[in-house]
C-alpha cells in the first residue's frame, strides 16, 4: 500500500471500520463494534462488486491497518487502531 498512491476508496474503507456501528447496518453474527464488518456489508456501501472490496479490504489487513476474524463462513474487518497510531508516528517523525 506505501508503494502505491493512496486510494480514495481505502481510505474512505478505513475512515467507515474506524467507526462501524455507525456506517454500517447490523449483521445477523459478531458485533460490528468487537468483530468487525464482513466484506459485503463494505461492497454494498463502496456499490462496487466484492471481489474489489476484499481486494482493498485484503491489502489494508496485509499492511497491518485492520484486524481479520473468521466468524461462520464470512471473514470480519476491523481498524487496528494501535497499528494505526504506530504508522502516523512514523511518518511524523519523517520516515
Amino acid at each position: 500500500m506505501l508503494k502505491r498512491p493512496v486510494n480514495g476508496r481505502r481510505m474512505r474503507i478505513l475512515e467507515w471500520l474506524r467507526d462501524p456501528v455507525a456506517h454500517f447496518p447490523p449483521s445477523r453474527h459478531g458485533d460490528r463494534a468487537e468483530d468487525g464488518v464482513p466484506a459485503a456489508a463494505v461492497a454494498e456501501k463502496l456499490a462496487v462488486p466484492r471481489s474489489v472490496a476484499e481486494a482493498d479490504l485484503c491489502l489494508l489487513a496485509a499492511v497491518g491497518l485492520l484486524r481479520t476474524r473468521r466468524i461462520r463462513l464470512r471473514t470480519y474487518y476491523r481498524c487496528d487502531e494501535v497499528r494505526i497510531a504506530e504508522i502516523a508516528r512514523m511518518f511524523e517523525k519523517g520516515w
